[in-house]
């Protein structure tokens, strides 16, 4: 097995037909297949997770249409590659490909260099990226792209390609793998096909064939994995156990973990725009009034990755995540809206109190719309007690302050004004 070729490279399509997945898209009917044997294809951007085939339709794509082609990858490539790109894909004097892995990694000015040729027609643009084009990708070029969205392989999709695997491997190896369990092996692939390989050839590698069999369950998947998580997280195979094991370290107060686990993603290329982002939810989630400074930080740490990207932005996610994982916690806001949330779909929609309504119209003002509304600002400690819920609800209590100090000096305003009606 130590010689085996990659198995996602062994297994490449090289047709829509022996393609897995995406059947909205490349199947007899999809819109894409459609546009590709008319060969009418706009630039185009696939949105979607890592491992469902967004490089292998890319070169599917290349093949069908049989038009030069060329790919640069947004981690390792400048301005300078682009226009070195463009220039080569004029001189070959005809509309030509140009795939761009992971594109919501390239700058404004990146994407600014790319406008011209697209709009010109000197290359039909192949973007792919896991991030929301909305946000990542400038509004010039993502108006000049059809978007084409990817879905994750479900079980039936992972069960071919492992079939189609397990009958390479015997190929190239003579190795007879049986699988007895898969549900392990399926919930470690999370829906990518890249995943599901890399896991095959790390238990297929490790185990020992009796008779050029190996067997497989779920005990020995977990075990393997576990055993080989440097190598299967190398490349961020782990992504969304090792981004639980940040947030639940800071969640938990732990500067010193919050800080590994933010360098072993570091340290195997996750994107920092997704780490900053995930602090941003955590520091409304699990800090919220308790420290209400949390979110602006998180805020201005998003936006400063934004801005510079590694290497320089490590230093401020270290910063911002030490200063989450340091702050007193509360969920009392997160709590809040759920429970509220919670009574909208029981209850359904309640009436507005007419003293809060709004009284654009004559009629409405007729009907007692505004009538006893209080202006706060017209009383004493901009405070005038009236009833603001819908009457079925009226004291219900959504937002209970955490035990912290900031949210009990709130707790202690609140109760000063409602007196007893929300039992603060």
């Amino acid at each position: 097995m130590t010689n085996l070729p990659p198995l996602a490279e062994q297994l490449r399509p090289v047709d829509f037909d022996d393609f897995v997945g995406q059947q909205h898209l490349i199947g007899s009917e999809g819109i894409l297949r459609k546009a590709v044997e008319s060969g009418t294809l706009p630039s185009i951007i696939f949105w979607g997770p890592p491992g469902v085939g967004k490089t292998t339709l890319a070169h599917i794509i290349s093949r069908k249409l049989k038009k030069p082609f060329f790919t640069l990858s947004a981690i390792n490539s400048g301005v300078k590659d682009i226009r070195e790109v463009i220039e080569n894909a004029r001189s070959s004097g005809q509309n030509a490909l140009l795939f761009i892995d992971e594109i919501h990694r390239f700058s404004k000015s990146q994407q600014d260099s790319l406008l011209g040729a697209v709009e010109k027609g000197i290359v039909t643009l192949i973007g792919a990226t896991t991030e929301n084009p909305s946000f990542e990708v400038i509004s010039p070029l993502l108006s000049r792209c059809q978007i084409y969205i990817l879905k994750p392989l479900d079980e039936s999709d992972l069960r071919i390609i492992t079939t189609k695997a397990l009958a390479k491997i015997r190929v190239l190896t003579g190795l007879d793998i049986r699988i007895r369990e898969d549900e392990a092996l399926l919930r470690i692939s999370g829906g990518d096909a890249r995943k599901l390989l890399n896991a095959l050839e790390i238990i297929a590698g490790v185990q020992n064939p009796q008779d050029d069999i190996i067997e497989i369950d779920n005990k020995t998947t977990l075990q393997i994995i576990q055993q080989n998580l440097a190598m299967y997280d190398k490349k961020g195979e782990m992504h969304y156990d090792i981004i639980s094991a940040f947030i639940k370290s800071m969640r938990g107060s732990d500067p010193n973990a919050a800080v590994y686990w933010l360098a072993r993603m570091i340290e195997s290329g996750e994107d920092p725009k997704f780490i900053a982002r995930r602090m941003l939810i955590l520091a409304s989630e699990d800090i919220g009034n308790a420290n209400p400074n949390a979110l602006l930080l998180a805020n201005a740490c998003f936006d400063a990755v934004h801005k510079t990207g590694y290497p320089e932005c490590r230093i401020i996610l270290s910063q911002c995540a030490v200063y989450l994982a340091c702050s007193p916690k509360s969920n009392a806001t997160y709590m809040a809206i759920e429970e509220a949330l919670s009574v909208v779909r029981s209850k359904g929609d309640l009436p507005v109190p007419l003293p809060i309504r709004n009284a654009p119209t004559g009629l409405m003002k007729n009907l007692g719309y505004g009538n006893d509304y209080r202006y706060a600002h017209s009383y004493e400690g901009n405070f005038a007690e009236m009833e603001f819920l819908p009457s079925k609800i009226s004291g219900t209590r959504f937002y209970d302050p955490g035990k912290n100090p900031r949210e009990e000096e709130i707790r202690k305003y609140l109760k000063n004004l409602w007196k007893n009606k929300y039992q603060y």
